[in-house]
Parts: structure tokens; sequence; C-alpha cells
């Protein structure tokens, strides 16, 4: 008879060794720091992502501007859609017009750390190509990456260690979409554990 392997130490410590447990948690702790904690530069890119006209960054008195700034707050970012955790960009009849981000990991390897392997970071901005124009030589996918890259470049998030910036690539998903991906290479990592259930 095979034995069954016991998961949860005695001491509440987890056996189980693998960074993939924490992508959720390293998620909300990238849009955190990118909507939350980075005031003034997160309500630009709030700004950025809702507000989809040429005048998005000039006209600032615009009540409808304010009022959709300050009534949209992350939770709603992510259940609109304008921040994406899956690779899947679902596009309905006679939906909104909407710039996007798309947050996914990429290339997981092995490290000398049993618990956390080193993976890339992969930040999609992605613009309807109509909505690209700011005026003034300013567009607004490079506007987005800009803000992004500001906000996460050789910034250390706990649990993730410090983001690394590897490179931009250029890409366009359809005859209306197109974009950006930022990517970024984590360095020094905590360890990684599963924390035991209440059950």
């Amino acid at each position: 008879m095979r034995s069954i392997k016991n998961y949860v130490n005695e001491d509440g410590t987890s056996n189980i060794k693998s960074s993939f447990l924490s992508c959720e948690k390293d998620i909300e702790t990238i849009v955190r720091k990118l909507f939350v904690e980075s005031r003034p530069y997160s309500d630009e890119l709030k700004r950025l992502l809702l507000i989809n006209t040429k005048d998005c960054l000039d006209d600032r008195t615009n009540p409808a501007y304010i009022e959709k700034i300050k009534s949209t707050d992350v939770g709603d970012l992510m259940e609109q859609g304008y921040i994406m955790t899956r690779p899947l960009l679902e596009m309905r009849e006679n939906q909104e017009v909407k710039s996007y981000i798309s947050i996914t990991f990429d290339n997981f390897a092995p490290t000398k750390n049993d618990y956390f392997r080193s993976h890339v970071i992969e930040i999609d901005v992605i613009c309807h190509i109509q909505q690209w124009d700011l005026g003034n030589c300013r567009l607004r996918p490079f506007k987005i990456a800009g803000y992004i890259d500001g906000i996460l470049n050789e910034t250390k998030l706990a649990g993730i260690g410090r983001l690394e910036f590897l490179g931009c690539n250029q890409f366009v998903l359809s005859e209306e979409l197109s974009g950006y991906c930022l990517m970024y290479r984590t360095v020094n990592a905590d360890d990684d554990r599963i924390e035991p259930s209440d059950d």
C-alpha cells in the first residue's frame, strides 16, 4: 500500500513548493501598485483607460470625466474588463470602445530557491487604433505603457521581488486593436509558501 503524503506539517507549514500557487496574489499586488498605491500616476493611468477621447488628458474640468474616474474603483476596472488576467479579449457586439491592460505570467524556470520559479510578467496594453492619437504627437498606448513602466520598473513588490524591465514589443490583434507588451523579469523574490487553511 502506498503511503499518503501529508502536505501540511504539524507546525502548520506546507510541504508544497510552487510559485504557481501565488499567481493570484501576485496579480493583486501588481494591480494594487498600479491603481491604488501610486497616486497621482495611478489616476492618470485610470484616466487613459476609462476616457477614450482625444482630450482625455487635456480636459481636466469635464464633469463627466471627473465623475467617471472618481466613481470607478479597481474592482470596477476588473469587472468591466479594463484590467484582464486571462489571455482572452472578448469583444461583444455594440460594446463601448475601451483601452485594456492584460497581466499574465510566462517563461517559468527553476531557481536555487525551491519555493520560487523565476518568470516573466507580461503586461499587454491594448487600444483601439482610432483611440491612439491624443494630439501633440502623444499616443495612448505609449502613455499607458509609460505610466506602467514608471510605476513598476525597479520596484520591489512583496512576494514577487524586484521587477526588472526586459523589453517591449508591438503587436496587432486585429484591424482595430493593437498595442504593446511590456515584459518584466522577477529578481530576488521572496519565498512563496502555501499558508495552511483554517479548516
